[in-house]
Parts: C-alpha cells; structure tokens; sequence
C-alpha cells in the first residue's frame, strides 16, 4: 500500500499522520538541541525566541510568549539570559514604562541566522534519505 493510501486509511501505528510528525519532532527536535545547546551555548526556547524576533522585532513579551507558545515565565527567563549574552535588547515603550518592546541585537541577529542555516536538514541527508527523512517513513 502506498504511503498516501496507509494515511488515509491507517491499520497500524505507523500509518497515523500525527505518530509520524511526533517521531519526526523527535528525531529533528533532539538535533537542534544538541546544536543549539552544543555549538550555540543557548536552550531551544532561546532559539525560539531569537527565531521569531528575527521575524518580527518589536514584538512584548506577552505577545511573543503567544507566538512561542510558551508561558509567561519560561518566555522571561528566556528573553532575560538572552539579554544577559547580549543577543536581545529592551526598549520601554512611551507612556509604560512597565511594557518593552523587545528586538535583536547585531550578535543576535547572527546567531539566529546562523541557527537557521544550521537547523535545516543537510542536503547530503536529504539525498540519501537519512535520519530525519527516514522518520517520515
């Protein structure tokens, strides 16, 4: 039966489209990890952050907290070690001082288009279906 066809219509566990994108979360997942944390010196809700940051900057905490879909206090920690390795900074918005509009920094923006390209499954795997790919089934 083609892959299509056992997706469609699924008689084991490997046949349900959500078990394959949460081996496949599994397998990619724990790579970045190892990179981010390894090669980077940043956790994987930092890259998080720094990913969406460079997407769009200015956003507040609360907002961007949603966007990560992380909680309150996971998303402070995060944008507080980040400031502290100097890759975001705070801006207090005019009028509140108690909201800040967050943006990268020159180091961060590196970092994260560094993490970026080094976060994409590298082609010689993709050729010959490697770990990643082989996830998918």
């Amino acid at each position: 039966m083609t892959a299509p066809a056992r997706l469609a219509a699924p008689s084991a566990l490997d046949d349900l489209l959500l078990y394959r994108l949460s081996h496949l979360l599994g397998t990619a997942g724990s790579m970045v990890i190892r990179l981010c944390e390894g090669r980077f010196g940043i956790t994987r809700r930092e890259w998080r952050v720094l990913a969406l940051l460079a997407q769009d900057e200015g956003l507040l905490s609360s907002q961007l907290a949603a966007r990560a879909q992380l909680d309150r206090a996971r998303t402070s920690r995060a944008i507080t070690s980040l400031a502290a390795k100097k890759m975001i900074k705070r801006q207090a918005l005019p009028g509140d001082r108690r909201q800040v509009a967050l943006s990268l920094t020159p180091q961060g923006r590196a970092r994260a288009e560094q993490l970026v390209a080094k976060a994409e499954l590298p082609k010689a795997d993709r050729r010959r279906g490697g770990r990643t790919a082989a996830a998918m089934g």
